[in-house]
């Protein structure tokens, strides 16, 4: 049904554990990956539901971690690199936009944007102050690329953290169940190959969906915008704890019909 460049096609699934956003909080991630080593079975798999970046002061450290639980998760029971899925959220998307600055029409405005949305972090978390790029913005198209370029290679510099980025699917969902994972929300009106940004933008009414989307009898996010914390109804499942603004990290395993069977947070 989905396109595999876009979405993540989970097979031969036992049962799902997905991880809410994470916002560069690696100590809590730390604590809810230690609790899944011990409680994976063979057929499980792995859904990061996006925002493992912005906001926190450890961002670096939390792709690090994803890394190090990815070699981990990969030598247990025959998994696939399919087997564990990393979704982009609102923070990867702009950090994606951030790498192409130069081509943007207002790059100090989308800059500024950016930095109130979060990515001021990120840029932190690999050695750069957020003041430059709008030095640089103001230098012109040449000199921002030249910036960017670097903000680039300093992610690339970390074993691992480019590959993830360049993995990131919009939505995942097991072939043989009926549930749907995104970053934090979608439009209930669109077919799922044309959601484009709503899945990290069209937040609200998430909780709202009253029918099935599509072949999907429940849907679950990693990231609520209005904190609102662990949130459930017949058709939609908000995980999202409030980690990065004070809150718990949540990870949730669910059957391939949708019931939550067990809860973890740090």
């Amino acid at each position: 049904m989905g396109d595999l460049q876009k979405f993540a096609v989970m097979t031969a699934t036992h049962r799902m554990w997905a991880i809410s956003a994470i916002h560069g909080e690696v100590g809590k991630l730390r604590h809810i990956h230690s609790a899944l080593e011990g409680r994976l079975k063979r057929g499980d798999r792995v859904v990061y539901l996006g925002n493992f970046m912005g906001r926190g002061a450890h961002i670096s450290e939390t792709l690090d971690e994803l890394v190090s639980f990815r070699r981990f998760f990969l030598a247990r029971f025959q998994n696939f690199t399919r087997d564990i899925v990393y979704l982009r959220g609102a923070q990867e998307e702009m950090w994606q936009k951030l790498l192409q600055l130069q081509f943007a029409t207002d790059p100090r405005g989308v800059l500024s944007w950016m930095i109130d949305q979060g990515v001021g972090a990120s840029l932190s978390a690999y050695g750069f102050d957020p003041d430059e790029g709008f030095h640089e913005a103001a230098a012109g198209a040449m000199q921002l690329t030249r910036w960017t370029n670097k903000v680039r290679r300093a992610m690339q510099e970390r074993p691992g953290h480019y590959q993830i980025m360049g993995e990131l699917k919009r939505a995942a969902y097991p072939d043989n169940g009926t549930t749907l994972y995104v970053n934090s929300g979608i439009n209930p009106t669109r077919p799922l190959e044309t959601q484009k940004d709503s899945f990290w933008w069209a937040s609200n009414g998430f909780l709202k969906l009253n029918e099935n989307f599509g072949p999907f009898t429940r849907v679950f996010r990693g990231y609520d915008p209005a904190q609102a914390g662990v949130t459930y109804n017949k058709h939609a499942v908000s995980l999202d704890g409030g980690c990065g603004f004070g809150g718990n990290l949540v990870a949730a395993c669910i059957h391939l019909d949708g019931e939550v069977v067990e809860i973890l947070e740090s």
